[in-house]
């Protein structure tokens, strides 16, 4: 069975490291708010390109005390709206409905998935406050209109960054700059099978505004910036040393194995040939290799059969998950949502199929998943 991600494989490219890592900690006596969170606090800031990271539990707990923090800083307050992606994954909405802020879903671009940015304007009305972006998949989801609503509207930007970290976005004067780094503030996840993933659970929030990530980092440590004095009713959401050290070794490694990924999904947008099949729609003037606005978390195909489709595969050999199927509006968790009407959302989940791509995938691999795909007949 090809595997559709192997993190024992993943991990074992580094084991030495991590092992080394990981017994450094254990050896310090030291494991919550120690040098491994500001270390890898530092370097991922570098590399993201911002000048404060704040580590955090989990993806989730990011996007949710960057809004908290907005709330505490009186940017937002209860029953304000925050425009987001209906075809997301659930966190996303969670995130701030926890805030008891509004979600307002808008539907994607089916040609990426993406939230279809020329609906926003749309949507807002006077509680509008923010825009959650969300770069599904790994691809990037950011373009000039955005950020002339947001300057518009007077308007937060916030990314979700958790399925996208390397990916860049580059303007039309040609500059570049890496997804967490584009909006007001972004949440991460380190999620075991994110492209950087920790060993249990782990996020960051990114920002350039250093009156927002002193506000995050104090909601995320009881609501307080020093040790039993409280200013805010705050969160238990820290990052611990250990997952940390493990971060900072894999950090290292991502920009090569980001690369791995978009090899395998240019072999497979090059080479699976199926009409039965809907790949996803890349720029054929731009090689895959080369089009660094997407990391390929996932390479999700569509296929209006597609419960058979994953059948056929199964029974051939290659594992794939389904990313998601039920979408967040037709959850019992917002049954509120439960009959309204988003065709697009809801079709996608319908046909959406997630095929293996990791960096270990070997060729002989890739080369049997193309060739299971070819082969399918309705």
């Amino acid at each position: 069975m090809i595997k559709f991600l192997d993190l024992q494989k993943i991990n074992a490219q580094y084991s030495a490291d991590l092992k080394t890592a990981t017994s450094r900690v254990i050896d310090s006596g030291w494991y919550l708010l120690g040098k491994e969170v500001k270390t890898f606090e530092n370097h991922l800031a570098e590399y993201i390109g911002v000048k404060n990271v704040i580590g955090v539990s989990n993806g989730l707990d990011a996007l949710r005390l960057i809004l908290k923090a907005y709330i505490e800083m009186g940017v937002m307050q209860e029953g304000d709206e925050v425009i987001v992606p209906a075809n997301t994954y659930i966190a996303s909405i969670l995130a701030i409905s926890d805030n008891r802020l509004k979600p307002i879903l808008v539907e994607p671009d089916i040609n990426n998935y993406n939230l279809n940015i020329s609906l926003i304007d749309k949507h807002i009305t006077s509680r509008t406050k923010a825009i959650l972006v969300v770069h599904l998949y790994g691809q990037v989801c950011w373009s000039e209109e955005l950020e002339a609503i947001a300057i518009k509207y007077n308007l937060k930007v916030i990314e979700d960054n958790a399925q996208a970290i390397g990916a860049l976005y580059t303007n039309k004067n040609g500059v570049s700059k890496k997804t967490g780094s584009l909006g007001d503030a972004a949440g991460f996840s380190f999620y075991p099978g994110k492209n950087l993933g920790a060993m249990g659970d782990a996020g960051a929030v990114t920002t350039k505004d250093i009156e927002l990530a002193t506000m995050v980092r104090a909601l995320g440590n009881y609501g307080s910036k020093q040790k039993y004095v409280n200013e805010y009713q705050g969160l238990n959401c820290r990052l611990d040393e250990l997952q940390a050290a493990i971060l900072d070794v894999k950090l290292s490694y991502l920009e090569n194995e980001n690369q791995k990924r978009r090899e395998i999904a240019n072999n497979y947008c090059q080479n699976i040939k199926n009409e039965r099949l809907v790949l996803p729609n890349v720029n054929y003037d731009l090689s895959v290799t080369n089009d660094f606005n997407h990391v390929w978390h996932l390479f999700v195909i569509r296929c209006s059969e597609r419960d058979r489709l994953q059948h056929y595969l199964t029974e051939n050999g290659v594992q794939t998950l389904i990313h998601y199927p039920i979408p967040p509006h037709k959850q019992s968790a917002f049954s509120y949502m439960n009959n309204n009407n988003y065709p697009i959302t809801e079709l996608i989940h319908r046909e959406v199929l997630s095929l293996p791509i990791s960096p270990v995938m070997t060729s002989v691999e890739v080369s049997r998943v193309v060739n299971v795909l070819n082969s399918y007949r309705a």
